[in-house]
């Protein structure tokens, strides 16, 4: 995996793999962007099996991260995230576009993420960016009054088989 520049809304940023250096960082946008965080041991995990994960830099701080996995034909966004004080900048639509794009590198079909119902934000963002709700897991997020339900959505990629 390379680095990959681009300029979304808010000025210059870079894409670059996530390294085990990077979750100092990710672990503080982690915890502030989450009520129930993953651990430093989830993404740890996520780096050793080789899962593609990516850090996103401006001037050179870590700012957002995605993670995502990939299994035969398919692949799955386990973690996206911007830092609170970053958003709305154009940073999570770049973060998604380019985890799609990974997935379409490894050939996968489909890809699917979970998104809590209340996460309003996400779930247009993710519906702009054309993916669908297919299904719901009951119970699946911890939530200050129990548990929360996840909303499964997918987007289907197609491949220019002429190429």
């Amino acid at each position: 995996m390379s680095a990959i520049r681009a300029e979304p809304a808010a000025g210059p940023v870079a894409l670059r793999p996530m390294r085990d250096s990077d979750l100092d960082a990710v672990m503080a946008i982690e915890q502030r962007a989450y009520p129930f965080p993953w651990t430093r041991g989830i993404f740890r995990d996520c780096l050793k099996a080789g899962y593609p994960a990516w850090v996103l830099t401006e001037h050179q701080l870590v700012i957002g991260y995605g993670i995502l996995s990939v299994a035969a034909d398919e692949a799955h966004i386990l973690n996206v995230c911007v830092s609170p004080e970053r958003q709305g900048r154009g940073h999570g639509r770049y973060l998604l576009r380019a985890l799609v794009n990974s997935a379409r590198d490894l050939r996968a079909g489909r890809v699917f993420l979970e998104v809590r119902p209340s996460n309003l934000g996400a779930i247009c963002l993710y519906h702009s960016e054309g993916f669908n709700e297919i299904g719901r897991r009951p119970r699946y997020y911890p939530a200050r009054d129990g548990r929360e339900d996840a909303l499964v959505m997918a987007i289907e990629l197609f491949f220019d088989e002429m190429a």
